[in-house]
C-alpha cells in the first residue's frame, strides 16, 4: 500500500512539474502531512525553483514537515497562501535553511499575527526576499512596523499588505522608515487608511521609488486625495489604484487632471 502511494505521488510530482520555469504546482493536491513528506522527497520537489502549495489546509505541523524534508537549495519562490499557518509556522520557516534563497514568499490568507511578522522581519533567513505577501493576515500596525523597520529585509521591493488591519499607524511606520526606500510596489487595500496615512506616504522622505501603489477601499478623503495629486514622491509611479475611498467628485477631477495622472499608465478611481 505504501509503495503504491509513493508511486502515485511520484507520478503526481512529475505531472505537475513545468520544465520551462522549474515550477511545481501542488495547489489543492496535498491531502495530509504524510503526503507532503513523500512529495518532499521527490526529485521534482527538491529541484523546483517555484513551489505552489496553496489551498491545502496546511497547518504548522505541515510546515514542520516541509522544513525538515525540503533542502530548498534551488527554491526561489514559495507559495503558501490560503492555508492555516500561524505564527509558529512562520517561526519554523524563519529558522529553516529552505528560506535562505527565497526571493518571493507568499503567505496571504493564513492566521499570522504581529508575532509572525516579527519573525520574518528579524530572521536572517529571509535576507534575499524581494517580494512578500502578508495580505489577509491580522498582523496589525505592530506587525507592519516590524517589517518596515527590518534590517534583514534589505532587498525588499514588493510588499503586499492588503487587509492586515494596519490603519494609519501602519502606513506611518512604512513612510517613516529608511529601510523601505527600495519599495517599488506597495499594496495597502482595505486597511481603514485615512488622510493621515495618505499624507504620510505623499510626504515621506523614503517612499520615492514606487511604480505601483494600491490604496483601494480605504477611508481617504479630499485632503488625502489632494496630497496624492500634488506629491513629488510619485515621479516613478506607473500604476495607481484608489477606488472605493471617500474622495468627493471635485477632488477626483483634480486628480484626473493632475501631472501625476498624465504620467500614469494606469489610474483606477471611481
Amino acid at each position: 500500500m505504501e509503495n503504491n502511494l509513493i508511486e502515485k505521488l511520484s507520478a503526481l510530482a512529475k505531472s505537475r512539474f513545468q520544465d520551462s520555469d522549474q515550477s511545481l504546482d501542488l495547489e489543492n493536491r496535498v491531502a495530509n502531512n504524510e503526503t507532503l513528506k513523500i512529495l518532499c522527497l521527490t526529485e521534482e520537489f527538491q529541484n523546483a525553483r517555484q513551489i505552489f502549495l496553496s489551498e491545502n489546509n496546511l497547518d504548522d505541523s505541515a510546515i514542520e514537515v516541509l522544513c525538515e524534508h525540503l533542502k530548498g537549495e534551488k527554491l526561489e519562490s514559495l507559495y503558501l497562501n490560503n492555508n492555516k499557518i500561524t505564527d509558529r509556522g512562520v517561526e519554523l520557516l524563519s529558522q529553516s535553511a529552505l528560506s535562505k534563497n527565497l526571493t518571493c514568499l507568499m503567505l496571504e490568507a493564513n492566521k499570522i499575527g504581529p508575532v509572525g511578522a516579527k519573525f520574518i522581519a528579524e530572521s536572517a533567513s529571509f535576507h534575499n526576499l524581494e517580494t512578500l505577501f502578508l495580505d489577509n493576515n491580522p498582523i496589525t500596525a505592530e506587525g507592519v512596523e516590524s517589517v518596515a523597520n527590518s534590517k534583514q529585509l534589505a532587498r525588499l521591493k514588493n510588499l503586499h499588505l492588503d487587509s492586515t488591519g494596519m490603519g494609519d499607524k501602519g502606513v506611518l511606520a512604512i513612510a517613516n522608515s529608511p529601510a523601505m526606500e527600495r519599495l517599488e510596489k506597495l499594496y495597502l487595500c482595505s486597511n481603514h487608511i485615512g488622510d493621515e496615512g495618505a499624507i504620510a506616504l505623499c510626504s515621506s522622505p523614503y517612499i520615492k521609488n514606487l511604480k505601483a501603489l494600491s490604496v483601494w477601499r480605504n477611508e481617504i478623503r479630499d485632503e488625502g486625495g489632494k496630497a496624492i495629486a500634488e506629491s513629488q514622491n510619485f515621479g516613478k509611479l506607473e500604476r495607481l489604484y484608489m477606488s472605493l475611498n471617500l474622495i468627493d467628485r471635485p477632488v477626483r477631477k483634480i486628480i484626473r487632471q493632475s501631472e501625476l495622472s498624465a504620467r500614469l499608465k494606469t489610474l483606477v478611481m471611481d
